[in-house]
């Protein structure tokens, strides 16, 4: 398991390594990347979950980004199954690694499963919690075609099919990447319902950074991974939906700059799907152009 801090929550990432630390019936190994700070206070003591035998510390010397950071850390791991578990969110089951792991076994094509994200005050929940386009029912279960990068666990063999986290991305759609490749090796994605995370009900919008990352790498992530022709359609139908929707023009602005940086820099190495990878991300109900 990959938890990935910058050292400034230190009580909720307590919360979380322990609820890591408490699965039953399963070996467990946490890997604890400290994102360019500390994440060990100064004089832990011996009963905290951080001071476990179980726990392995990364330690980098910047803040990498969340995929650079999360491929670290997977790089540090020996499991064949890995999580990535956010430092601000915590698993309230002790069963659920014995469950992953049954679920796992069970099915040789099931490459990643994304987690239902439970709110701790019990509201409602995020509809972008839920990876599809029919998102209104949290509860139940389906194929889909990306994950939750805090909220997930899948085989590494499936990590490494797709090549990792794309670490130029810095922030924002870099599961999706990860996601489109693992499909493409012929793996599956599933939104399990009853494999539960919870996390405090918070807006991605708080990061400065949103609206300029999440353009620029929605470019990339098409350069890089869709037929040219999937590609224009899919970056033309998500601009022309941004501008309908944004009713704030001082968020339009950074989207707007974002797009053009996704354009005018190099995403990296481009790897496009096969053509049938795209038909069956249609028929699971996510065609490439959404």
């Amino acid at each position: 398991m990959v938890v990935l801090t910058m050292g400034n929550r230190p009580m909720e990432l307590e919360r979380s390594v322990a609820s890591a630390l408490a699965q039953e019936n399963v070996e467990v190994e946490v890997v604890l990347v400290g994102n360019g700070a500390d994440p060990l206070p100064v004089g832990l003591p011996d009963s905290s979950p951080l001071a476990d035998k179980r726990v392995r510390l990364v330690q980098l010397p910047g803040n990498v980004g969340i995929p650079a950071g999360r491929n670290r850390g997977v790089e540090a791991s020996t499991g064949e199954l890995v999580l990535f578990l956010d430092d601000d969110g915590w698993y309230r089951s002790a069963r659920l690694g014995a469950y992953l792991r049954d679920r796992f076994e069970a099915d040789p094509s099931l490459g990643i499963i994304s987690f239902r994200v439970r709110d701790p005050e019990g509201g409602a929940g995020e509809r972008r919690h839920v990876p599809r386009l029919r998102a209104g029912d949290p509860e139940r279960s389906s194929e889909v075609t990306t994950f939750l990068g805090g909220a997930c666990a899948m085989r590494r063999s499936a990590f490494d099919a797709a090549g990792g986290l794309p670490e130029r991305f810095f922030y924002a759609h870099e599961e999706t990447d990860l996601a489109w490749q693992a499909l493409n090796a012929g793996y599956r994605i599933e939104y399990d319902a009853s494999a539960v995370m919870y996390h405090p009900a918070v807006l991605p919008t708080r990061h400065e950074m949103f609206y300029r990352y999440n353009a620029r790498n929605r470019v990339w992530l098409a350069k890089r991974n869709l037929p040219w022709a999937l590609a224009f359609t899919y970056v033309g139908v998500w601009l022309t939906l941004t501008v309908l929707r944004e009713r704030k023009p001082a968020a339009l602005k950074p989207w707007l700059r974002g797009f053009a940086e996704g354009w005018r820099n190099p995403a990296g190495k481009r790897r496009p799907i096969k053509w049938r990878t795209a038909w069956r991300m249609t028929r699971i109900g996510r065609p490439p152009i959404i």
